[in-house]
């Protein structure tokens, strides 16, 4: 029922995107630029004067298009107070409104400069000149807000899919993990009680940790602390067999990271790598970073194949949060994984940044 609400949300809002960015900048600046060919292909051959028409419909095209860019980008919060068509309407106005006024001013600068060596450059038919940049701008135009509406609306699908998910490991505590967690509590109560207590307050933050729906996005210091939690609770079972080695002095703490990065990958360390070892081993977890990129690598002992094939679903919290870091950061963050002969290493790679909004 809440996926049915968030999807109904999602389609009722107007999506624009940010032109305050240089990505969606430069996109504006390739598409005018195609389209500024395109015109000039079917209004000129292919000699000498092709290429002055060419220069002249780039000039003008590029000013057109980056005005309409820093029109949208000083008004999108102001057109996404509005309903989704009211929305829809009002920013194909401005665009067009934009373009006519960037046309007028562009024949009225030729007009004054009266140049016959710039004749090429500027329009000489008013009338004609205005109905052609209106035409063109309400085709292109249309076209554009209805690719950016159908590619946040796939985006936005995207997202759903993957809070399912998210909620899905959130909510999915092993049980073996609980079972063994509550014995130990249980065994110390009588043997240590100020242990045991500890350990069900621990056990407490860790269950609201993956529990709570309404923060997804948590500082780099509250996600390490939750991996550590963890870390104290496990070894209460598992005794000196757990050792774990933190070496993340490096790291900028007040980062901004997707929620349940580390925990899940500890937690498969523990439970695939020092598990099925009697004598246990060292778990390690190591940061980089470089002012621009941090990199996080969780690594673990592994065995022989019989111990390996015994514990099967490494996959199911890699994938998950995979798919999260391509959400946050499409194309800039990874998710490898190097497999030695004792050793196996998942590596987290993402930008730097200290907020969790994106364009």
């Amino acid at each position: 029922m809440n996926t049915d609400r968030s999807r109904h949300a999602l389609g009722d809002r107007f999506h624009l995107p940010n032109f305050c960015s240089a990505g969606n900048t430069l996109a504006v600046v390739l598409i005018v630029e195609l389209v500024a060919i395109i015109l000039t292909i079917a209004r000129q051959p292919l000699h000498f004067s092709f290429w002055i028409d060419l220069a002249g419909n780039s000039l003008f095209m590029l000013w057109e298009g980056l005005i309409c860019a820093a029109v949208l980008c000083r008004s999108k919060a102001w057109l996404q107070k509005h309903p989704a068509h009211q929305a829809y309407l009002l920013t194909l106005l401005l665009m067009l409104c934009t373009s006519l006024s960037v046309a007028e001013a562009t024949y009225q600068l030729g007009s004054r400069l009266n140049a016959e060596s710039m004749e090429y450059l500027f329009p000489s038919q008013h009338a004609h000149f205005l109905l052609r940049t209106f035409a063109v701008a309400f085709i292109v135009s249309s076209l554009a807000l209805r690719y950016f509406h159908v590619s946040a609306e796939w985006r936005s699908s995207i997202e759903l899919e993957a809070q399912a998910r998210i909620r899905a490991l959130q909510a999915r505590i092993r049980p073996h993990f609980l079972f063994n967690s509550m014995n130990t509590i249980a065994s110390l109560t009588r043997s240590n009680p100020a242990r045991a207590e500890q350990a069900v307050e621990d056990l407490a933050d860790l269950f609201r940790a993956n529990l709570n729906e309404s923060r997804h996005w948590i500082t780099l210091k509250e996600e390490l602390e939750i991996a550590r939690i963890y870390q104290r609770i496990e070894a209460l079972r598992l005794g000196e067999r757990l050792k774990v080695e933190w070496q993340i002095t490096d790291l900028p703490m007040r980062v901004m990271v997707p929620s349940l990065l580390i925990q899940p990958l500890l937690e498969n360390a523990v439970y695939h790598g020092i598990e099925p070892l009697s004598e246990g081993g060292i778990i390690s977890v190591t940061g980089r970073f470089d002012g621009q990129k941090i990199e996080l690598s969780v690594s673990n002992p592994i065995g022989t194949a019989a111990h390996t094939t015994s514990h099967i679903g490494h996959g199911i919290a890699l994938d998950n949060i995979r798919q999260r870091l391509q959400l946050a950061w499409p194309d800039r963050a990874e998710v490898e994984l190097q497999q030695e002969s004792h050793t196996y290493r998942v590596i987290l790679r993402f930008p730097y940044q200290t907020s969790h909004e994106h364009t």
